[in-house]
């Protein structure tokens, strides 16, 4: 059994800063694009035209996506895009790409791009 006070003084090697030890620049950023699915009429329909958009994102551009807003309204519908990189152009390009994807998709109308960066 390990003894309790070693981890602790694991734990204590971090930077009490939250800065990153030998690390480059990192650039967090999230989009949350919201849209409406006028064809859908239930719960399923909604699920069959957002599962190839949540899909697609996090396999095409190897980024975290989640469905994160009304969940229980059929016609609309909110997904969080997450990106963590060391290129500023690299994160930007990336997220206006996952914007482009959404907007492909006839079956939706997006009415809403929010972007957020983390500080």
């Amino acid at each position: 059994m390990p003894n309790p006070s070693n981890l602790a003084n694991l734990r204590r090697t971090r930077p009490s800063s939250g800065a990153v030890p030998e690390a480059g620049n990192m650039f967090v950023s999230a989009l949350c694009i919201e849209f409406r699915i006028p064809s859908a009429h239930s719960l399923k329909e909604k699920r069959a035209v957002l599962r190839p958009i949540v899909d697609g994102l996090r396999h095409r551009f190897r980024v975290s996506v989640a469905e994160v807003a009304y969940h229980d309204l059929w016609q609309r519908a909110a997904v969080g895009v997450a990106v963590v990189g060391a290129d500023l152009k690299h994160v930007t390009d990336l997220l206006e790409n996952c914007e482009r994807f959404v907007d492909s998709f006839p079956e939706v109308d997006v009415f809403e791009v929010r972007q957020h960066w983390l500080d």
